[in-house]
């Protein structure tokens, strides 16, 4: 076998290899940038300039004004919109999947529509419609809340009837065979086989709410969420202290997944 062809097979079985590598690369090198800037004391204006080390940032993460209750009010608005999304979105999914019933091919097309369409498109809509509603004058908290709700939906119930589709239906007969009653058969055999969907459509859902803001300042009034308020800062300069949020909410997201694979490769051994 040749040089050449050696090499050639070689770069073919590891092409896909660096690939992946790469793409992991391009995805982290920004927030690892992030993680870094938080830790920067800052001598001037351009703030993505490392000019010195400290843990000032993370020991008072509240000291630009404004911050901290903006970071409470995206937790909140975030925190509802994901419970009410997840719940009506999972209903929803179990509709799609176990029911037939008239227009239901049509309205699978129509939940894709909301994600498909631009923010922009989908925050003037919703504000045509609360100010045609009489609610022009008293934009803010909940209609923030109702805008993120309507758009974590599609993401929901996407989610969840994936989880669904691929679902065993002999599992849940089985249990039936056995003598458990409907509801038995929902809480210990579908639920827990459909959570893990459940539970990444709710952290997708809180995760989009907490940091769009095409949608909210549209709809926003005098109300101001975190990412309202890293815009209204930037004119002026980014406080460090915004990365300490950005790399604490990343920090979490880790630990959930993380939690969530080790709790389910437990199981696993158990089952075994």
């Amino acid at each position: 076998m040749s040089p050449l062809h050696k090499l050639g097979r070689w770069i073919g079985d590891h092409l896909v290899l660096a690939l992946g590598v790469l793409v992991l690369i391009y995805m982290f090198v920004p927030i690892a940038i992030v993680a870094l800037m938080s830790f920067n004391d800052p001598s001037s204006r351009n703030v993505y300039k490392f000019d010195g080390f400290t843990l000032h940032n993370w020991l008072n993460p509240c000291e630009p004004a404004g911050m901290c209750s903006s970071v409470a009010r995206s937790i909140e608005i975030g925190l509802l919109a994901t419970l009410v999304a997840t719940i009506l979105g999972t209903l929803a999914a179990f509709a799609l999947v176990r029911h037939q019933f008239a227009g239901r091919g049509p309205l699978n097309t129509l939940i894709i529509l909301p994600m498909a369409a631009p923010e922009i498109v989908l925050g003037s809509s919703m504000l045509a419609l609360f100010v045609s509603a009489g609610f022009g004058g008293q934009l803010g908290f909940w209609t923030i809340f109702i805008a993120h709700v309507t758009f974590c939906l599609s993401f929901v119930i996407i989610t969840v009837r994936a989880r669904l589709s691929g679902l065993d239906d002999n599992l849940e007969q089985a249990a039936m065979d056995l003598y458990a009653t409907e509801s038995q058969t929902f809480w210990r055999v579908t639920f827990p086989l459909v959570f893990p969907g459940i539970l990444g459509a709710a952290l997708l859902s809180f995760s989009l709410s907490f940091d769009d803001f095409i949608i909210t300042n549209l709809n926003a009034g005098q109300t101001v969420t975190f990412p309202m308020y890293v815009w209204g800062v930037a004119q002026r300069g980014i406080p460090m202290q915004v990365n300490v949020i950005g790399t604490a909410m990343f920090v979490i997201a880790v630990v959930i997944v993380l939690a969530n694979e080790l709790s389910r490769r437990r199981q696993a051994k158990v089952a075994a």
